[in-house]
């Protein structure tokens, strides 16, 4: 077992996964308080990285893309100390986190983990039913429906149509954006057969976001709901041809007796000039025949 304890956060590995859990830090963004603990199976894991500092460093761990619901419906955006992922590290511990490094690098090399794509989520995403009110409204889903309500800061072409409840299964995408400047942020819920164009502010499908310290826990809303949405690699059953029309595979090619019979003689070489004991050269020309 190798752990990993810091303001940040505590870092454990048991060699078939990896639990995470938030420290209490101040620098500890609200989204990873309230997601809290995490078990991060190794199969999910791509990769691990430290980077150094002069006064601290920071622990990174790459997911396989797909892995994670919370990841695909940020897409990258999550701050430093918003990303369950991360984990600064004082400068007096960096021996001990190149240990964990280490231990997690040997492990993914022994179980052979790929580094690609994966067609089904791995985590299970933020536990429900959930609730978070921000910018100019409040999202809630209890893992079927999603609930929209609006406050008294919202548009009114927005909330005159008083609160919104949209099916999972009506809804074909989820999308997060945090408030960059000055452009603000947004959660927009995109329903099958009413695509819109229209700014968040007044789209009755989206919650406004300006930018404050509540807006980040949106973002488990859409990992909630991206959680139960097909995932975008899994496979098409459409994209499977029927089984009457399936190509026959090409036959195995006729091997090459004049090439056999050579690496015979070649092995009968070896065997009389000594490079072949007896057993080699019975267990070579086995295979040979078996070729033949």
């Amino acid at each position: 077992m190798a752990e990993i304890i810091q303001r940040d956060g505590t870092w454990t590995f048991d060699g078939d996964a990896l639990r995470l859990v938030p420290g209490r830090d101040k620098n500890v963004g609200l989204l990873r308080k309230t997601l809290g603990e995490l078990a991060v199976p190794l199969g999910a894991l791509a990769g691990i990285s430290f980077e150094q500092g002069k006064k601290s460093g920071r622990l990174r761990l790459r997911l396989r893309d797909g892995a994670d619901p919370l990841l695909h419906a940020t897409g990258g955006r999550l701050t430093d100390s918003s990303d369950p992922y991360q984990m600064a590290v004082d400068s007096d511990r960096y021996g001990v986190a190149e240990y964990f490094v280490d231990e997690i690098r040997n492990a993914l090399l022994l179980d052979e983990v790929p580094a690609t794509a994966v067609d089904r989520y791995l985590l299970p995403g933020p536990a429900v039913p959930l609730s978070v009110s921000a910018g100019d409204g409040t999202a809630s889903f209890d893992g079927e429906n999603i609930r929209l309500e609006w406050n008294w800061k919202t548009e009114e072409a927005k909330s005159a149509a008083g609160a919104r409840t949209l099916a999972l299964a009506d809804i074909q995408s989820v999308e997060w954006h945090p408030a960059v400047g000055l452009e603000n942020g947004f959660l927009r819920f995109t329903v099958r057969g009413a695509p819109t164009k229209a700014p968040p502010k007044y789209d009755p499908n989206s919650v406004d976001l300006w930018g404050f310290k509540k807006d980040p826990l949106m973002a488990l809303v859409a990992a909630a709901v991206q959680a139960r949405l097909p995932h975008p690699s899994a496979p098409s059953t459409t994209d499977t041809p029927p089984r009457q029309l399936a190509a026959t595979p090409d036959p195995p090619p006729e091997p090459d007796h004049d090439a056999l019979l050579r690496r015979l003689r070649e092995l009968g070489d070896l065997h009389k000039s000594g490079v072949l004991t007896d057993e080699e050269f019975t267990l070579a020309k086995q295979a040979v025949l078996r070729g033949m």
